[in-house]
């Protein structure tokens, strides 16, 4: 199932919370090599963590983290705007209608729907929360990963070559893409917005920065 959890409710969930920063650690240090802190528990985690953000996660039902991406406004700091805007040019992108989705991981034997799960759900809080699109950095492999579930992004910039480019894609939802993307996680739509609903209600306000 899909948990919808700020930063500030994930000790409500130990075990989940656990198990997601662990995977990203295992994802992105011990598999993709990147440059990334890692605690001495294992976990990885970053500055943006303690932003508050909104964490979008694939629970699986021995109650741990199968995958997840973490979200927070454009309006604010950014990882697009604060380590990549060598990219776009020098550029910005910054908008009310625009969240960065970020973190984006997938643990070690996930399961093959697991990522199109993860677009659906960021698809119902970009219809919930009144945004237009959600823009990222990502790798090579995802492309592969994004043209499978049917969500591939707008690129508005790349660097590099072969497995080593990184882009940055601006990505929509329409009614087309949540029903290509239903079908590939095998989610109805009626599904996931009762586990949308079960998260925020009928009122779900819209991410508070933290100073």
């Amino acid at each position: 199932m899909i948990r919808y959890l700020y930063g500030d409710q994930l000790s409500k969930m130990p075990k989940l919370e656990e198990a997601m920063f662990l995977d990203r650690a295992d994802q992105f240090k011990m598999r993709l090599g990147w440059d990334v802190e890692v605690d001495g528990a294992g976990r990885e985690r970053d500055q943006y963590d303690a932003m508050n953000p909104l964490y979008v996660i694939y629970e699986k039902p021995d109650g741990t983290h199968g995958g997840s991406m973490r979200l927070l406004p454009s309006t604010g700091r950014t990882m697009v705007n604060e380590h990549f805007a060598d990219i776009l040019g020098g550029g910005e992108v910054r908008s009310p209608l625009i969240w960065e989705c970020t973190r984006f991981c997938l643990s070690r034997g996930a399961e093959p729907r697991t990522a199109a799960a993860l677009m659906l759900a960021g698809g119902e809080v970009m219809e919930n929360f009144g945004v237009k699109h959600f823009v990222g950095v990502f790798d090579a492999r995802m492309v592969r990963i994004y043209r499978r579930i049917g969500a591939s992004p707008e690129i508005l910039g790349a660097m590099g070559a072969g497995k080593e480019k990184i882009s940055i894609g601006l990505w929509s939802f329409s009614e087309q893409a949540r029903a290509r993307v239903g079908a590939k996680a095998g989610i109805s739509a009626s599904l996931s917005r009762q586990w949308f609903a079960r998260a925020f209600g009928a009122g779900h306000p819209p991410l508070a920065q933290s100073a």
